[in-house]
């Protein structure tokens, strides 16, 4: 019986050695990092889109921040039919099929935003869009599934095209169009792709 005990003993720390390491095999199976901030020490190669492509007069800006994270930020107007400020991300590298949502970690102000999605880079390819709304000054984390985003053009919800394709993602971003006038800012940590839809 005392060396029953005393093997038992020892196999605990053994347990809590890996114990760890499985369950980052399991985060790493489950979760893809597509955007690190943190670890980054210049401006990521992400390309600002706003109403001034239309008449509009908003401004936005993407830029790092010294705290590891990056801030998407600016001044909407309504002018001149304008309302809406974007930044979209570089190709991505990555193919996510097999993964069913994206997930981002990131503080607001309050306002809402959406998450957009393209599968393509011709000028007519449809922007696959999920909203989500913040806390201000609190860092939250969304999982915003596929299935919930909505193909658009121009601001029009598209009813004739197919529901996103993961295997098709060619590049990632996000909009603010909540026809409000006004300053925002979002705090961006991290955004990844997740095998899991729910929480």
């Amino acid at each position: 019986m005392t060396s029953i005990l005393s093997n038992f003993a020892r196999l605990i720390p053994a347990l809590a050695l890996t114990s760890p390491a499985n369950t980052m095999k399991a985060d790493t199976a489950t979760n893809k990092t597509l955007f690190g901030f943190q670890a980054s020490n210049h401006p990521p190669a992400w390309e600002v889109v706003n109403d001034d492509v239309m008449g509009g007069v908003s401004t936005s800006q993407f830029q790092v921040l010294t705290n590891g994270c990056t801030v998407f930020s600016g001044m909407v107007r309504l002018e001149n039919n304008g309302g809406f400020a974007s930044v979209r991300s570089a190709p991505l590298r990555e193919i996510l099929t097999g993964f069913a949502a994206f997930v981002l970690r990131v503080r607001g102000d309050g306002r809402s935003y959406k998450f957009s999605v393209r599968t393509g880079v011709s000028f007519d390819t449809p922007l696959y869009q999920c909203s989500f709304t913040t806390k201000p000054g609190e860092w939250e984390e969304y999982r915003l599934p596929f299935k919930d985003f909505v193909p658009t053009f121009l601001g029009r919800i598209l009813t004739d095209v197919p529901p996103l394709n993961p295997a098709k993602v060619t590049s990632v971003g996000f909009l603010i169009s909540d026809k409000q006038e006004g300053p925002f800012k979002l705090e961006v940590a991290w955004i990844k792709a997740s095998a899991r839809a729910g929480k």
